[in-house]
């Protein structure tokens, strides 16, 4: 995007999903980590982020990374706790929410992976929200 003193608006909102499995135990690679959005041509903003297990889950660690658009440097973002929940039809699923930002803007290629702690064959739900220039 050329660089002018005119303000500039988002374009478009969009929801962003991934569910991670496997559990990661490396913080400085993307190795059990899954993508779940890359910046769009003009950049974009990502607003949220939130987690639900989608099967019985321990206490997990989940973890957001932040990847540049080379691929080559890789940064823990944010991380908090899923408690540990029994999944029954009696019971609400409980959200997860990630508050260590309040927005991240990326540039065109950069990417956002999510990544559990902990492996759950059933899958860990996350949901975000993103802006794109």
């Amino acid at each position: 995007m050329a660089v002018s003193h005119e303000p500039v608006f988002a374009q478009a909102g969009r929801t962003v999903c991934a569910t991670a499995t496997a559990a990661k135990t490396t913080y400085n690679d993307i190795a059990n980590a899954v993508l779940l959005c890359t910046g769009g041509a003009d950049g974009s903003i990502f607003k949220s982020l939130s987690a639900m297990p989608l099967a019985t889950v321990t206490a997990s660690k989940l973890m957001l990374f932040h990847v540049d658009a080379a691929g080559t440097v890789v940064t823990l973002v944010d991380s908090v706790l899923m408690g540990a929940h029994t999944i029954a039809v009696t019971t609400a699923t409980p959200i997860s929410t990630f508050t260590g930002f309040s927005e991240i803007r990326l540039k065109a290629g950069e990417k956002l992976y999510v990544a559990s702690g902990v492996a759950l064959a059933g899958g860990i739900s996350f949901t975000g929200q993103v802006e794109d220039f």
